[in-house]
Parts: structure tokens; sequence; C-alpha cells
């Protein structure tokens, strides 16, 4: 029971620590001359940097809503599982724990959908998705199922 426990414990912070990184890190999508994020979309143009601010857009206002929300579903979840393993009576289920997991999976990948369909419109043609962009997706079936099992798991002795 206990490494299954950790086993569980190591997924979450897995999974927070990817919703962390690819929020903050300046990668979601890169090209030989600019590179964009979240919060700025930067390009070199005739030897200058020049870096637009995201809140250009609404779009772009709401995958930083949604992805700030998923980093604080998932602590709050992270937080509220520990509360539920010293005060859960015995075989009690984890289901506050598991729904803002939940939560917190559906925000990532509701801003990585958003992101995904609108970022054509503000970064150009020649930029690929970056590795932040991707650690996002990679966040959000880790958190799924680390919900998954927080809802199905039982309190033993």
């Amino acid at each position: 029971m206990l490494l299954l426990l950790l086993g569980i414990v190591l997924l979450h912070i897995a999974a927070l620590v990817l919703l962390f990184v690819s929020t903050i890190v300046s990668a979601w999508t890169t090209g030989s001359t600019s590179s964009s994020d979240l919060w700025n979309n930067c390009s070199t143009t005739n030897g200058g940097y020049h870096c637009d601010l995201a809140n250009t857009g609404e779009w772009i206002q709401v995958v930083q809503a949604l992805m700030i929300l998923s980093i604080i579903f998932s602590f709050i979840s992270f937080f509220l599982f520990f509360c539920q393993l010293f005060t859960l009576p015995k075989g009690g289920r984890f289901f506050l724990t598991g729904v803002f997991q939940i939560l917190a999976s559906l925000f990532v990948m509701s801003g990585a959908v958003i992101y995904t369909v609108m970022s054509p419109k503000w970064v150009p043609d020649s930029e690929a998705f970056g590795w932040a962009y991707i650690m996002a997706w990679v966040a959000f079936p880790l958190a799924l199922i680390s919900g998954l099992i927080y809802v199905i798991l039982r309190k033993r002795e």
C-alpha cells in the first residue's frame, strides 16, 4: 500500500511539474527567427529583437487563465490528498481529490486545444510547436490518470 501511495504521489508531482514548466517557459512555438509562448511573441527582424505582449487577444488570455487554473487545481488536489489521507475514514474514497485533479486535466486540455486552433493567427506560419507545448499535452493524460486513480482509490488500514 505504501508503494502504491508513493507511486500516486510521484505521478501527481510529475503532472504538476509539467504543468508549471509548460506554463512559464517560452517555447510553445519556435522558429528560426521567432518564438512565442503564453506571455510573449518575440521575433528578430532586421537585426532587432521585438516582443509583443500576449494581451493583444482574448483567446491567449483564456489559455493563460486555463493553464494557471490547471496548476492551482492540481496543487489543491495534492493538498487535499494529504488532508484526506489522514482524516478520511477507513474504506473511504478520495473523490474530492480526484475531482480536482480531473478538472486540472480538463483545464490544461482546453488551454492546449485553444492554443492549437488560435495560434496560427498570432504566430508566423514558419514556426513549429515547441517542447513546452508538448509538455502541456503530456501533462494532460498524466493528470487525468492520476485523477482517475484518486477516484478509484480506497483508504485502507
